[in-house]
């Protein structure tokens, strides 16, 4: 009997931990009766009731695991090492807000029996703030233009990934990964469903304007050269741009040297807009940097400080 994972990554749910594990033992008792089943939730340091009900639900149901973090690992580390820890034949990543529909599990189910390796959700509509869509939009049309990769638009990671992914995802041994990018990268062929995202059943969002400024900067870090290409360009325009500038302020001051007053405005625009231009770059570039000490550190992505139901589980 093939075996099916379901990852739920979870912080501050507790409205809908037990609702989610709930309707997702349902799908596998009258949908997919066929297959075996194991549900982990890895849990990123809540500070709400939700540890509480997972150890409740782990109780009740030994297929209910549960991966407790010692603190918040962030958004990108915490689902990754979740993957990592699955042992089913394939694995579906799910949000643990109802926003990605659980009964989707059952249509990337079937085309994986089709043979796809990775079935991707592709949110073509959404009930999210249409602002926030709109510039997500824009960001991924930009990163796509800017990277080598082909990166995968309107897609967050929901999806099912055959265990043949999962094992190379566990040898990349990335201490910063960014896993849209890498399912782009590196992910076999893929089927693509187009779904309508929801908005949250219950509770709050915890994305936030710095969160998604984080995506941003760890993809166009990961996956683009663009910034450090634009640096180099931009020095090199506006060097020239600035050598043309000095020699027309030169000669008209020597053709009118007495009625040609040169004016302090000028300099000090220039100052700013020069500093301005490098401050922007040096962050820039600073982020790739940063970029670069993470994964030379090599820290753990997640350090646990309890786990449940994988008592006969060898990871």
């Amino acid at each position: 009997m093939k075996k099916i994972s379901i990852l739920i990554p979870c912080y501050n749910e507790q409205e809908n931990v037990v609702l989610l594990g709930n309707e997702i033992v349902k799908i596998f008792e009258n949908d997919l009766k066929n297959y075996d089943y194991e549900i982990i939730f890895i849990d990123n340091c809540s500070i709400d009731n939700t540890r509480k009900l997972l150890k409740e639900i782990c109780k009740n149901n030994k297929k209910i695991k549960s991966i407790f973090n010692i603190r918040n690992f962030g958004q990108f580390n915490s689902p990754y090492y979740g993957l990592c820890q699955t042992t089913g034949d394939c694995t579906i990543s799910m949000c643990a807000d109802f926003q990605d529909p659980p009964e989707l599990i059952i249509t990337f189910v079937n085309e994986w029996e089709k043979g796809y390796k990775i079935v991707s959700g592709i949110k073509t509509k959404s009930k999210e703030n249409k602002i926030i869509r709109f510039l997500r939009s824009c960001y991924y049309k930009l990163i796509e233009k800017m990277s080598d990769i082909e990166m995968i638009e309107h897609f967050t990671g929901f999806g099912l990934y055959d265990k043949t992914f999962i094992d190379i995802l566990r040898k990349l041994n990335d201490p910063i990964p960014f896993f849209r990018g890498i399912v782009a990268e590196l992910g076999f062929k893929r089927k693509d469903i187009n779904y309508e995202q929801q908005k949250r059943k219950s509770g709050k969002t915890k994305n936030n304007w710095y969160t998604l400024y984080d995506a941003a900067m760890l993809s166009f870090t990961s996956y683009t050269k663009i910034g450090l290409r634009l640096a180099s360009i931009f020095g090199i325009i506006i060097a020239f741009l600035t050598l043309i500038i000095a020699l027309i302020y030169f000669i008209l001051k020597l053709l009118y040297w007495n009625s040609f007053p040169v004016g302090i405005a000028p300099l000090i625009i220039g100052v700013f807009f020069f500093g301005s231009i490098q401050l922007f770059f040096i962050g820039f570039i600073g982020e790739y940097v940063m970029s670069i000490n993470s994964r030379l550190m090599n820290r753990p992505l997640v350090i646990e400080e309890e786990r449940i139901n994988f008592e006969n589980q060898g990871i």
